[in-house]
């Protein structure tokens, strides 16, 4: 096989953004087909890649009650919906790039890692940290037994104020019930990074955390009894107001991409104003109706006794640059999300290393470039059938996604949970 077809179901912000890569390497991917329930976003993908009628559908069910009309499909629906689709195409004989999170319960995921073992497909999930150079290079060095003994690791995700109060407040990942819990729904990637990263599985994890801040209790003095930013007297002032956040970035800035065009794919000041007016983006965060936590932290033992702690909190300036420090007993690794700096005890010399991002010839740079990475490796097993190619793969996952329900699970008991063995 020397390029491969590509069926999309869910032309939303994640979609559009894996297949980018098709528009970008039209010699090795053609987008042949879409499912979408928005019009909007249906006839953009359907526009851009110029998909043919009958592979044009509202509902993933019916492009999977058709014969396989394409070699893989991008699953990039929302969270609750991954399940269903997942097993269904692998049943088809697709192979499945799934966006993270796999699914939001424990038998779903078992029940697509079933499906895609039974069926012999290939699945790679979108852990996409695992796949930049930054993160191979981490992995390198602690492989190569220079660190010594790892003995433990920090890590640390900054969510950023504004992501979070867009994503996780405002937005479809504001509540449990809706999507998932913050965990799952935000840190199932570090979770995972950290599982890659020591090279061992989790036995053991204790969690912490809660929504603390973004609630009706702490809503300032001043602010509007309605709930909404464009009639809020104290708005000016808030760092969290809406018009801030999505208008000030347009008019100033003719910014249209994330997060304004999530509030309005064809902005204007009249349709931000209307979205604003009416629509979820423009509640005041302290009036919403979000539930999942803005801050927690997991403790975790790994077989053979190491320990890793991982911290994510909403509030902070950076959007997402995980920062990890790790310990070993002959020299300890200090990464900032963009530069490795590796200090060796016995020399007392520090290593300063810069892997390189993503080519400067793909706008796919999101996650520091991971998203080319992910999507580039994923073509290149498909297409070769060579499996090493993916590094989130149907066990690598359903591990990793066990411990975070089980650190959930220890969060809201206040307990110790052991992993259970797979």
């Amino acid at each position: 096989m020397e390029s491969i077809r590509l069926l999309v179901i869910g032309a939303g912000s994640r979609g559009k953004v894996y297949s980018t890569y098709a528009a970008e390497n039209p010699e090795l991917v053609t987008v042949v087909g879409v499912a979408e329930p928005s019009t909007f976003h249906r006839n953009y993908m359907a526009s851009k890649y110029n998909i043919p009628e009958e592979n044009i559908f509202t509902d993933w069910k019916e492009a999977a009650a058709r014969e396989r009309f394409a070699d893989a499909v991008l699953l990039t629906t929302p969270d609750a919906i991954h399940a269903e689709p997942a097993v269904a195409f692998a049943n088809k004989g697709y192979h499945i790039l799934l966006e993270k999170p796999m699914a939001v319960t424990e038998k779903e995921c078992i029940d697509i890692v079933t499906a895609v073992e039974k069926n012999d497909v290939i699945l790679a999930v979108g852990h996409v940290l695992r796949y930049t150079p930054y993160s191979k290079k981490i992995k390198e060095i602690m492989d190569s037994g220079i660190l010594g003994d790892v003995l433990s690791i920090q890590h640390l995700e900054p969510v950023g104020w504004y992501h979070y109060a867009h994503s996780y407040v405002r937005g479809n990942w504001r509540k449990e019930s809706e999507s998932t819990f913050m965990l799952m729904a935000k840190s199932c990637h570090d979770i995972d990074l950290l599982r890659y990263y020591m090279g061992k599985p989790i036995q053991y994890v204790s969690s912490f955390g809660s929504l603390q801040h973004f609630k009706s209790e702490n809503k300032p003095l001043g602010a509007s009894d309605n709930g909404r930013c464009d009639d809020c007297s104290i708005e000016h002032s808030c760092p969290y107001s809406a018009l801030k956040i999505y208008m000030e970035p347009f008019v100033k800035e003719g910014h249209v991409g994330w997060p304004v065009k999530i509030v309005c794919p064809e902005p204007s000041v009249e349709s931000i104003t209307e979205a604003l007016r009416t629509g979820p983006y423009g509640r005041c965060v302290y009036q919403s109706d979000n539930d999942v936590v803005d801050h927690q932290v997991v403790n975790m033992q790994f077989e053979g006794g190491a320990t890793a702690s991982f911290t994510m909190v909403a509030t902070t300036k950076e959007i997402c640059v995980r920062k990890t420090n790790i310990y070993g007993s002959k020299g300890q690794l200090e990464c900032d999300g963009y530069v490795i700096k590796h200090f060796d005890f016995n020399t007392k010399q520090e290593t300063v290393i810069r892997p390189q991002g993503a080519p400067n010839s793909t706008k796919m740079q999101g996650h520091q470039g991971a998203d080319f990475f992910l999507m580039d490796s994923f073509v290149k097993a498909v297409i070769t059938g060579d499996r090493a190619h993916i590094l989130s793969g149907p066990r690598e996952t359903l591990e990793s996604h066990l411990s975070v329900f089980c650190a959930e699970r220890a969060r809201k008991e206040m307990s110790v949970v052991k992993i259970p063995n797979q």
